[in-house]
């Protein structure tokens, strides 16, 4: 059967292609959106749903006066030394229409919580999703369903038609299953980042790096593979959040995670954060914050240790220890620690893991809300018997880490040498595996999110959204992925859909 012809094709269904398709149909066109997983929802389901904006209603109701040219010099802070490879192009792009796509997101039905402060930005400008990132998804689909964009899910994008210098569709399917979807106006590529390529990890990473996951295992860089065989070209590649350590998502979903996006529990979320203590809130952001963070730094710096499924220590904890981590049995480790780091990391300001602008979490948050990875014992014996470990091994691990510790220097406080581990109880947090957050590494696109090749021509009729099209852009700090992901895929969405509109008319 001939499949029929669109004037937009969207590839990939997470935030910036949602955003994309809405757009491209709400100009009056044809817009078929494809995505490889069997529900919609990419890396913007995964994140923790931050969003960074200057002059929002949020803002206005704190009376908190802020613009997009305070948020563009803001910006350069979070890159560091690296800002001289940002796009600024970009950024000026992002700063000056995120605050319309926050506007237009809640008209969708979605709401925030916010503003909360985030040095080195002069003003509060972190807004972060309600209940849980899951509403952008609910939200959007549900809209660009009752628009009629037609969706289709299980259906993974191979490569690009190309007819005449043009990009004109896409090929889904294996041979003999092989489907063409064709598009007048062109094609978006919103298919998220390579955090779980290791081919283009390893090219442009390196090979250890190459071995280690994505949070998001289904971001394989498809678009960006796609357009490198018509001679578009990657930047900043090489840059990443990660690998970190993580630790290991639970088995179930937490109660943050199902509650479901409805717009009466987000409004009454909204005011809870706002009106009622702490002390009401904390079980219920501890279910969240619990999940699968980060530990914090600063643990090692005070003397906890790594060790593998064997109970043998096998890094420097305060050297890049997510590098070695992929080398480890099963790839995962547990962080070892005695009474007296619990006792240290039980209250501020020594917290185990945050999520910035929610809270933050110390070891009874873990032993409560996780008891899954926390493991508790007397003895290192009983310890490992616990987690099936080699008592030996495990006591021989601990010797040797008390033994490298230089005599009268140790500081405990994270400013010098850590102290020896020996105060029983002792606690095993984990497992904890390492993980690319996400990456930086997107399509070199011009301002009007038109793909480039390697001569910096626009390949006619290709266009590329979010963390695909990310064009050099650099995104440090919380919330500017998800802001760029609605920016550059509503703007990708109509600048497609005007070139098919252009095209009628001749």
């Amino acid at each position: 059967m001939r499949e029929p012809i669109y004037d937009v094709v969207v590839v990939g269904g997470g935030g910036a292609g949602l955003a994309a398709a809405i757009e491209a149909r709400k100009v009056g066109r044809e817009v078929l959106l494809l995505e490889k997983n069997p529900a919609l929802g990419g890396s913007t389901a995964w994140s923790i749903g931050s969003i960074t904006s200057s002059a929002t209603p949020h803002q206005i109701k704190q009376g908190i006066k802020d613009c997009p040219a305070d948020h563009w010099a803001d910006m350069p802070a979070f890159a560091g030394e690296l800002a001289s490879r940002d796009n600024e192009e970009l950024r000026r792009i992002l700063c000056d229409e995120v605050p319309d796509a926050l506007r237009w997101l809640m008209a969708c039905g979605v709401r925030f919580y916010g503003p909360v402060a985030e040095p080195p930005h002069r003003k509060p400008r972190m807004h972060t999703v309600l209940p849980n990132s899951g509403s952008y998804i609910y939200h959007l689909e549900r809209h660009a369903r009752r628009l009629g964009v037609e969706i289709r899910a299980n259906t993974r994008a191979r490569d690009l038609i190309s007819e005449g210098g043009r990009v004109c569709g896409v090929i889904c399917g294996e041979d003999g299953h092989r489907r063409e979807f064709r598009a007048r106006g062109g094609v978006v590529l919103a298919a998220g980042d390579f955090t779980n390529s290791p081919e283009l990890k390893g090219r442009f990473m390196g090979p250890q790096e190459a071995k280690i996951e994505g949070v998001n295992v289904t971001a394989t860089g498809d678009g960006q593979l796609m357009a490198e065989k018509l001679g578009a070209r990657i930047l900043n590649g090489d840059l990443a959040l990660g690998p970190e350590i993580r630790f290991i998502a639970p088995a179930r979903d937490t109660l943050v995670r199902l509650l479901p996006p409805w717009p009466a529990l987000a409004v009454f979320m909204q005011w809870a954060l706002e009106h009622l203590p702490q002390v009401i809130l904390r079980p219920f952001l501890m279910s969240f914050l619990t999940t699968a963070l980060a530990p914090s730094p600063a643990i090692f710096q005070s003397g906890a240790m790594l060790i593998n499924k064997q109970g043998r220590r096998f890094c420097d904890e305060r050297e890049r220890p997510a590098y070695a981590l992929p080398d480890q049995p099963d790839q995962v480790a547990y962080i070892l620690i005695d009474q007296r780091i619990a006792t240290l990391f039980s209250a501020w300001p020594n917290f185990v893991s945050t999520a910035p602008g929610v809270a933050y979490a110390y070891i009874p948050d873990y032993r409560r809300s996780r008891p899954d990875i926390y493991t508790e014992a007397a003895s290192l014996e009983e310890l490992a018997h616990k987690l099936g470990m080699d008592a030996a091994a495990l006591r021989g691990s601990v010797a040797e880490y008390n033994a490298s510790i230089p005599s009268g220097k140790a500081g405990g406080d994270g400013s010098s040498f850590p102290m020896p581990l020996g105060l029983a109880p002792f606690t095993a947090l984990g497992p904890v595996r390492a993980v690319f957050v996400h990456n930086e590494g997107g399509l070199k696109v011009d301002r009007e999110h038109r793909v480039l090749d390697q001569g910096d021509q626009p390949i006619p009729g290709l266009y590329a959204a979010g963390s695909t099209g990310q064009g050099g852009l650099l995104l440090k700090g919380h919330g500017h992925h998800l802001a760029w992901a609605f920016v550059s895929g509503r703007r990708a969405g109509r600048l497609a859909a005007f070139n098919a509109v252009s095209e009628d008319l001749y």
